[in-house]
């Protein structure tokens, strides 16, 4: 397949699986919540993302998906600076190979993240002024571990076709590559 039709497919599968991700947020079926709280589709994405790529690239995911969070639900407190940090601690994680790409990595990452991303929401509610410490600790705790315990399990099924596909995607780039220095150190003969 040329390269930049692989290059357009991506660019597609990773819109796609952005909105399905927006709009999956917006939704509570039956059966995929737990206590109220539904999983967090776009941080499970940032996380599926960064997991391979550079602190910058998870940053600018976090980024992205936070505002696009924000245009959707509520931009106060705003939900880029979560998805952010989770961007790049996740990208962080790669670089110090404490990842190794399993089921239970990818839901311990998320889970991790989960934590992490709830606990800055709630640390922006308290500097807001709206809430006290003590009132935000009672009403944060179910939240935040039903939050991250429904993100861990969903993670693995929304992260591996990704990786999948994006594995496929670096192969035949890397092997467009190579046909092409093939074919010019070739033609330089």
């Amino acid at each position: 397949m040329p390269s930049s039709l692989i290059k357009i497919l991506n660019w597609l599968v990773i819109v796609i699986s952005v909105t399905v991700s927006a709009l999956l947020l917006l939704t509570r079926w039956p059966g995929m919540t737990l206590m109220g709280v539904g999983p967090h589709w776009l941080l499970i994405w940032v996380v599926a993302w960064s997991i391979k790529r550079t602190i910058w690239q998870g940053a600018i995911a976090g980024l992205i998906l936070g505002l696009i969070q924000d245009g959707l639900t509520t931009s106060y407190p705003t939900h880029v600076m979560s998805l952010m940090v989770v961007g790049i601690l996740t990208a962080s994680l790669q670089k110090q190979r404490y990842l190794q790409e399993d089921f239970i990595s990818v839901a311990l990452i998320v889970f991790l993240m989960s934590l992490i991303g709830e606990m800055i929401m709630g640390v922006q509610f308290m500097l807001l002024g709206n809430y006290q410490i003590a009132e935000i600790w009672l009403s944060h705790q179910q939240l935040v571990l039903s939050s991250a315990i429904l993100n861990s399990l969903w993670a693995p099924v929304y992260y591996f076709p990704l990786s999948r596909w994006w594995q496929y995607v670096n192969r035949s780039e890397k092997k467009y590559l190579a046909i092409n220095d093939t074919i010019s150190s070739y033609q330089k003969r």
